[in-house]
């Protein structure tokens, strides 16, 4: 397995968050909320009344001739059109990029049809292009999550990498009381600590740094990757945050059999050598033997005695790449059905790209916060 565990000054990286549609909107509000450092965000919208309330310097309003500023209205085809129409644009906000997060909430209409256009785009000026987006809750009715699950697939065939997080997951959380409110609020902040893991990586130091080569290897054309996130404080707090982190319930994928792995280590500069061999020894116990594993460390302060493990693991088999269900998500096969006509409209949509070639309220949570969720949700997924 290989190792890079070195220091130096880091090279300025241009890292470049693009939050598509409403939910993409959402989850870059939340980022900015967040205070993440070292990332320049972009909202992209069909709907320029919403993208007018997003506190982003750079907006894009695409398919102003075709929406006239209005909307998709649900339809991912729209969406798709808008984005083609505003290619330009879109292409001349990205071009200093040097990495492009595309993001998403997956099931409506300028996401999930505007984000495979983006993500495209990114892909044509060579950018390492990594897609995070998420999936509907199953209340939210058959066509979206019809929409979503093929929106997923189109927007795979364009992304270097590609991170889903399922809103239904959120739903294990024992002994809390979800809201429509603060269940989108976890989902943002997942999706928020998956674009600060990777870009703390490249832009900040710690005993064992990284650089952009390190990530690119990890994550360019690596298909769908499993993020992890745990955390854990006390004795044995190492393996504990490596466990959570392994084997995350929020996620659809598992990290067994993947070929290559970075590893986000954030810790107070104090962190003792044995925490870190503990992590290390846990994390390599879990992969491939023949594995690349990339571990990097950065230092917070403000952690004390905590430990904050976050695992993207990509290159797995082919047939793991297969998107699919995993039991935790067998209530979304029973929603209500779709009526006819909302049928017909997905499948029309998607119809034409069968054969094509591959080419919510803001607000903030706290890490404290999050952390207690993420190991009530762990400690659910071992039961």
């Amino acid at each position: 397995m290989d190792f890079e565990m070195e220091g130096y000054n880091k090279p300025v990286v241009n890292i470049v968050v693009i939050g598509v549609g409403g939910g993409g909107g959402n989850a870059v509000n939340h980022m900015i909320e967040a205070n993440i450092k070292d990332v320049n965000f972009i909202t992209v919208n069909t709907d320029k009344q919403v993208l007018d309330q997003i506190e982003v310097m750079q907006k894009v309003t695409i398919g102003e001739k075709l929406t006239k500023g209005r909307g998709a209205g649900g339809n991912p085809e729209i969406g798709q059109k808008a984005a083609e129409e505003s290619a330009e644009e879109i292409a001349q906000a990205i071009k200093d990029a040097d990495m492009v997060f595309v993001a998403a909430g997956m099931g409506g209409g300028t996401g999930t049809g505007a984000a495979p256009v983006v993500a495209r785009i990114a892909k044509e000026l060579d950018k390492l292009t990594i897609g995070v987006v998420t999936k509907p809750f199953a209340f939210e009715g058959k066509r979206r999550m019809m929409q979503a699950e093929e929106g997923i697939k189109l927007l795979a065939e364009q992304v270097d990498s590609l991170i889903v997080i399922p809103n239904e997951r959120l739903k294990q959380i024992p002994d809390t009381k979800l809201t429509l409110m603060n269940a989108f609020k976890i989902a943002d902040d997942v999706l928020r600590r998956g674009v600060q893991s990777i870009s703390d990586l490249v832009t900040k130091n710690g005993y064992m740094n990284l650089d952009f080569a390190d990530v690119s290897s990890v994550m360019k054309n690596a298909g769908n990757a499993h993020m992890g996130i745990g955390a854990a404080q006390g004795k044995d707090k190492a393996e504990q945050a490596v466990s959570m982190a392994v084997s995350s319930p929020l996620l659809e994928t598992s990290i067994k059999g993947a070929k290559a792995m970075l590893v986000n280590i954030t810790s107070s500069p104090d962190i003792s050598l044995e925490d870190v061999d503990t992590a290390v020894a846990a994390i390599t116990s879990e992969a491939d033997p023949e594995a690349n594993i990339i571990i990097g460390n950065i230092f917070d302060e403000t952690l004390e005695d905590e430990i904050r493990v976050t695992v993207i693991a990509t290159g797995f088999d082919s047939v793991s790449k297969e998107y699919r269900f995993r039991p935790a998500e067998r209530a979304e096969k029973k929603a209500a059905p779709a009526k006819e006509d909302d049928e017909d409209l997905t499948a029309n949509y998607f119809a034409d790209r069968k054969d094509e070639p591959a080419s919510s309220e803001q607000g903030s949570i706290s890490d404290e916060d999050f952390d207690d969720i993420v190991t009530l949700l762990n400690r659910r997924g071992r039961q």
